[in-house]
């Protein structure tokens, strides 16, 4: 997966309980294509074995200077990028301070990679001065601090402290890894997930989608360097670390979202599936069924947000990657969407397709870019076919 494959990526574990949790974060690089290399202090040795990194990595774990002459340099030099979770108040302090006292410190000193850094440690330890003070410099000498999260923390207390779960870690890694994009410091909007037209308190008009294509879409997007503003409709895929997300409901909410977002947009991805329709009149209280009777629902075109915010778009020069899920005339249906409203790329699919469509894993989509050319490819994962989308949109960028 990009952007871990062939990657190598050090893991530097410290001393505190959340050390388990960087077990799982150092399976999840595997799986996603990385290798890691792991560094335990002599702290982190006493949550967690060296064994248990060796049998999820299948390579030797480092824990002494004096175990390998210039590890500390080879370990650095061929990283790709540097993780150090969790980071104790201590590691940072030392960090900060350049610091060469054992393993860890050594190598991160004479690494020239980005480094990743996980917070963990007691609230009252992450709101002291000196801690903020250390963060504040790590941070202006271009180290990446993801977290930490509140919630309960090992001394039965609640509060600013626990480490961020792996996946939000895995995403910070990727970000610092995909670097050079013609994403990176950008504005990207996307939207995905279904919407809801309400026909009571109760009941609504939906679709089948799951969000996974949007919030694949952002995640890559967010990982290449990019300011992420996700709008979504209540879907039930796991929300991407990362962007800004704005949870909506109707259509016309999810307008409104995105009539907002593209004041500072510089892209805008329409992955969402909005509603055509929504009803004329919304019932007050709870549509009774009667026996035999048969309910009459009017219906009125719901907002069109690609037309309505046409005129900002080309005003503003917002380049526009729109989809168009179809049961008849896919192509001829897509490239009337194109035209009418003002994109630059559609990605069209087949709604009958089982390997494409709404709650897959996977998408099909035939790419048609303003100029008539046409892309057909294959049967991808989302999260794949959210790069290869990409890559055509910063091949454009970039002409």
């Amino acid at each position: 997966m990009r952007p871990f494959d062939g990657r190598r990526v050090l893991l530097v574990v410290s001393g505190g309980i959340a050390a388990y949790k960087s077990a799982i974060l150092a399976r999840r690089l595997i799986e996603a294509g990385a290798s890691v290399d792991v560094i335990l202090t002599e702290s982190a040795e006493r949550f967690v074995g060296a064994v248990t990194f060796e049998g999820i990595t299948a390579r030797p774990v480092h824990t002494s200077v004096w175990d390998r002459p210039m590890a500390h340099l080879e370990l650095g030099k061929r990283a790709d990028v540097a993780v150090v979770a969790p980071a104790t108040a201590e590691t940072l302090a030392r960090l900060a301070w350049g610091r060469a006292d054992d393993l860890a410190t050594t190598t991160l000193l004479a690494a020239d990679c980005p480094v990743v850094l996980a917070p963990a440690m007691n609230t009252r330890m992450w709101e002291h001065a000196a801690t903020i003070r250390n963060v504040q410099f790590l941070q202006r000498n271009g180290a990446t601090i993801v977290g930490p999260g509140v919630g309960p923390l090992a001394e039965r207390e609640v509060g600013a402290g626990r480490m961020s779960e792996p996946p939000e870690i895995l995403a910070a890694v990727g970000r610092a890894i995909a670097s050079g994009s013609a994403l990176a410091g950008r504005h990207v909007v996307v939207t995905a997930g279904p919407t809801r037209a309400p026909i009571d308190p109760v009941r609504f008009i939906g679709n089948r989608s799951s969000g996974r294509m949007g919030y694949a879409l952002a995640a890559a997007a967010w990982r290449r360097g990019a300011e992420v503003t996700l709008v979504t409709g209540p879907g039930h895929a796991v929300r991407p670390p990362g962007p800004a997300t704005f949870e909506v409901e109707t259509a016309g909410e999810m307008l409104a979202a995105v009539e907002k977002a593209l004041t500072a947009a510089d892209i805008l991805i329409m992955a969402a599936a909005v509603s055509d329709f929504e009803a004329v009149e919304i019932a007050g209280s709870k549509i009774k069924k009667t026996t035999g009777g048969e309910l009459d629902l009017k219906l009125a075109p719901a907002p069109d947000i690609l037309s309505r915010t046409l005129g900002a778009r080309r005003e503003r020069g917002v380049f526009t990657l729109g989809f168009a899920l179809e049961t008849d005339d896919a192509l001829e249906n897509g490239r009337r969407k194109l035209e009418r409203k003002g994109l630059q790329l559609i990605a069209i699919n087949d709604a009958t397709d089982p390997q494409s469509g709404f709650d897959v894993a996977t998408n099909r989509v035939s790419l048609l870019d303003e100029a008539g050319n046409l892309e057909e490819m294959p049967v991808l994962s989302k999260e794949e076919l959210a790069d290869r989308l990409l890559d055509r949109v910063e091949g454009v960028l970039e002409t």
